[in-house]
């Protein structure tokens, strides 16, 4: 075996080394982060051309879709193009009424009832507690956080309810985070959010080729530039039936220690919750993923399965 030219180095000249050779590598996948694109009509025109004229499933109604967009934490800058876009899905395909809101109220159980289906956009909450409810409660009440505390959990646990007595809940993206230290939540949605490492490009596979849920794709996937999540508690249960997935391979510049160079790591998936239907997509954090018309019908199909209008293989990984 030829021997390394490193092994000639001092250890502070390797130290040196190896440090370019990392920033190189995050410079590398910062590079691939887009730029903010501006939510005008020349773009919301774009997406309407873009969105399937039809859904693909039978819809005997027409159903009432909430997308709630409200953040605590990070600020994702798509949140309000995501909120379009779905609008746009439901408006063109003629299937869905979308009403859009940032108002806590909305889970009040008389209001959850108007809805066929709730989405949560990239609604991130503070990392103290990763409890979206109690951020915005306490943001706006000087009440003790005991009784603050309760209500917000009594909104989660409406939420819950709503989904096992027959709602539908989509989480796009940032949206694993909402109740990100609640077990019940991780539970309902089938994971919670770890970390990821900067934006980069990686190839989307499909976990099932032949599923209905992803018919939308190329067999062989597709090329997306994103942020690749990484996730913890119920992700690890694997309790649900996963769609596309990413190697962790490919991912450059993973958490330092924790590093996956074998394996796969799910980048969407549906679960059944009772009566209800649970779904999770994390693309996409740019706008410029919406410009991909697959990535569209795949959003639209998705938003007839957790509505309850597409009979598919929910079989998950582990019971």
């Amino acid at each position: 075996m030829k021997e390394s030219k490193l092994t000639h180095l001092s250890p502070m000249m390797k130290n040196i080394f190896y440090g370019i050779v990392f920033l190189f590598s995050i410079q590398f996948a910062f590079a691939q982060s887009l730029p903010e694109v501006t939510l005008n009509d020349e773009w919301k025109a774009k997406i309407r051309a873009l969105a399937p004229e039809k859904v693909a499933f039978h819809s005997p109604r027409k159903k009432n879709i909430l997308v709630f967009s409200l953040h605590t934490g990070f600020n994702h800058w798509v949140i309000p193009h995501t909120e379009e876009m779905i609008k746009i899905l439901g408006e063109k395909s003629g299937a869905f009424h979308v009403v859009g809101s940032k108002d806590i109220s909305e889970f009040e159980v008389k209001n959850l009832k108007k809805y066929d289906a709730v989405i949560l956009n990239n609604t991130c909450s503070k990392p103290d507690h990763r409890n979206l409810f109690w951020d915005k409660l306490r943001a706006d009440s000087n009440a003790d956080s005991a009784s603050l505390m309760k209500k917000a959990q009594e909104l989660e646990s409406n939420l819950l309810e709503y989904v096992k007595k027959g709602g539908g809940l989509m989480l796009l993206h940032g949206a694993v985070t909402t109740q990100n230290n609640s077990w019940e939540f991780s539970r309902l949605v089938g994971a919670s959010f770890d970390y990821h490492p900067p934006q980069q490009s990686f190839q989307v596979h499909l976990e099932d080729p032949k599923h209905p849920l992803v018919s939308a794709f190329p067999a062989e996937g597709f090329s997306h530039i994103d942020e690749p999540y990484f996730y913890k508690n119920a992700y690890s249960e694997l309790n649900f039936k996963p769609l596309l997935y990413f190697n962790n391979a490919d991912i450059k510049s993973q958490r330092k220690g924790q590093e996956l160079t074998e394996g796969k790591t799910y980048v969407a998936w549906i679960r059944a919750e009772g009566k209800g239907k649970v779904m999770y997509a994390s693309p996409s954090h740019n706008a410029q993923s919406f410009e991909n018309p697959q990535l569209l019908r795949f959003f639209l199909d998705g938003m007839q399965y957790v509505v309850g209008d597409v009979v598919c293989d929910e079989t998950p990984l582990k019971n």
